[in-house]
């Protein structure tokens, strides 16, 4: 979170703020990588897998594709679902939650910076404690979408990007 709402409050303060650039630069930057790491998997998926567990590797990799792998593994988890090793592309959850948070934050930056400059980290701050609030109650009431889905992972993301207001040189 830190990183990326540094480089927005540039460019929001220098106006240059472009949703259309930052969603290039966040493309260039993670799907080189993540479509070697999901072509590496198809061969070995496809020498070990029963075509039932091909299936759902296919589904993994339609969701990865949408950035939709957290709710495909949350929707999958019981008692019958297959054990993590037989899930190659579980780890790509988190980026999942990334990727959906950064769809909506820099549309909510540039709309709170240009309503009022001084409110942005309040802003940010009343979202971190709702995310976390949220995550709270839900690793009570249901754990496991509170483990995969973005609003209760949001908060994460968030106390990084309060840590972007922190003042030049405080931060070493």
């Amino acid at each position: 979170g830190y990183l990326i709402t540094r480089l927005l409050l540039v460019d929001l303060a220098e106006g240059r703020f472009s949703i259309l650039g930052f969603y290039e630069r966040r493309a260039r930057r993670i799907l080189p990588a993540l479509f070697v790491v999901t072509l590496c998997c198809v061969p070995f998926a496809w020498m070990w897998m029963l075509p039932s567990q091909m299936a759902k590797f296919g589904d993994s990799m339609a969701a990865v594709a949408g950035f939709a792998s957290n709710i495909l593994f949350w929707r999958q988890d019981g008692y019958f679902d297959e054990a993590a090793e037989f899930k190659p592309l579980l780890h790509t959850w988190s980026l999942a939650v990334e990727e959906q948070f950064y769809i909506l934050f820099p549309l909510m930056l540039f709309l709170i910076y240009k309503v009022g400059k001084r409110g942005v980290a309040g802003a940010i701050a009343i979202a971190a404690m709702i995310s976390f609030l949220l995550c709270e109650w839900g690793s009570h009431v249901a754990p496991v979408a509170t483990f995969y889905l973005a609003p209760t992972r949001a908060w994460e993301l968030l106390a990084g990007s309060l840590c972007a207001f922190a003042p030049a040189g405080s931060m070493k």
